[in-house]
């Protein structure tokens, strides 16, 4: 029985992230859902549960024996022990697309404390602008070769509260009790790459940037694909 694939996007942007990816993959004979985030950031922390209740409430559709391939892009890969502990279906493998890795054991910070001190002078009544806002038009531009990719994108983006980034999430013993993987795109994430690496986990490069999968959508689903068959 082939698994369905649950694509995580990171709650800094949105679903469209992950939709040509889904495309392919169900192209390939896959069940695929995309669960949405975008609306975690509304009322008062703490924030990861509501991360856990959207997914979770997406795979209602999906039976409960039916195997699911946890992916997590960017910042959601701090929430896939969450996710994975309230889940009611069997978590196959779990895999990383240039994204922030959990802790071990115990609880993870969103952000360092370094991030903090640069979102806090941006931050208005509380609220961060969208992230693509956080930096400079050389960083962003590179990130999508199409321009109606990116004004989706853009467009689809979340201002999420300051105290989203000042939460931790907690980390249950033994989340990693089934295969894990890693997709490293660029070297902002060499780091995570390599303690992927020191975990035991396979790792595969993509080359590209942070939002590589809107790119080489096909390339990103056909690793994902290998991967899951592999775990």
């Amino acid at each position: 029985m082939k698994p369905v694939f649950v694509l995580v996007h990171s709650p800094s942007v949105g679903p469209s992230t992950w939709h040509p990816v889904a495309g392919h993959l169900t192209s390939a004979g896959y069940r695929v859902r995309v669960p949405s985030l975008l609306r975690i950031g509304v009322g008062a922390p703490p924030f990861w549960p509501r991360i856990v209740h959207a997914v979770r409430d997406d795979l209602r559709q999906v039976s409960v024996g039916r195997p699911v391939v946890l992916v997590a892009h960017s910042n959601a890969g701090l929430f896939l022990p969450a996710i994975r502990e309230g889940l009611g279906h069997r978590v196959a493998g779990s895999i990383f697309v240039d994204a922030v890795l959990p802790a071990r054991t115990g609880s993870t910070p969103v952000a360092t404390p370094e991030l903090l001190d640069f979102l806090r002078p941006m931050a208005v009544n509380g609220r961060l602008p969208r992230w693509t806002d956080w930096w400079d038009e050389a960083d962003v531009a590179p990130m999508f070769s199409d321009p109606t990719v990116r004004r989706t994108v853009t467009e689809e983006q979340p201002t999420l509260p300051l105290s989203y980034y000042e939460q931790s999430i907690p980390v249950t013993d033994g989340w990693d009790d089934h295969p894990c993987s890693y997709v490293l795109f660029g070297p902002a994430y060499d780091d995570a790459a390599a303690e992927a690496r020191e975990r035991g986990w396979r790792v595969a490069h993509l080359p590209g940037a942070h939002l590589h999968q809107t790119i080489d959508p096909a390339g990103t689903a056909r690793l994902l694909a290998e991967l899951a068959n592999t775990t």
